[in-house]
């Protein structure tokens, strides 16, 4: 338990240090996003090593639902934005959905065949 908090800690420090830049510059950038891309490059570069975040990541993937639920409720104050334009939203949440399952099955499918180049 104590070494999923030190993950998620981690991943918080890059959160924090984004926001932090987004701030300081700013940037249109969120610095969630800013965060994400540090967190990447640091491990590319294999500066930090996957498993200082792993076990802290995945604990948060599986309870991303729960996670998502205040956003969803705070949606709900802002309802009569969003009045009228329901067909128009469903649309949007069908093609980016299914754009994140494309993008995301190619990336797999790359990192399946570097991983087969690799090992030969």
């Amino acid at each position: 338990m104590i070494r999923i908090m030190v993950h998620i800690a981690i991943l918080t420090c890059f959160y924090l240090i984004g926001a932090s830049i987004q701030r300081q510059f700013g940037l249109a950038i969120p610095g969630s996003i800013i965060g994400m891309l540090l967190l990447f490059l640091v491990l590319i570069t294999k500066i930090l090593p996957v498993r200082y975040i792993e076990e802290g990541s995945s604990f948060i993937l599986r309870h991303m639902p729960l996670l998502f639920l205040p956003v969803t409720v705070g949606i709900l104050q802002f309802l009569d934005v969003f009045a009228g334009r329901g067909f128009l939203l469903i649309l949007i949440t069908l093609i980016s959905t299914m754009m994140v399952m494309v993008i995301s099955g190619l990336v797999g499918q790359n990192l399946v065949k570097k991983k087969e180049i690799m090992k030969k």
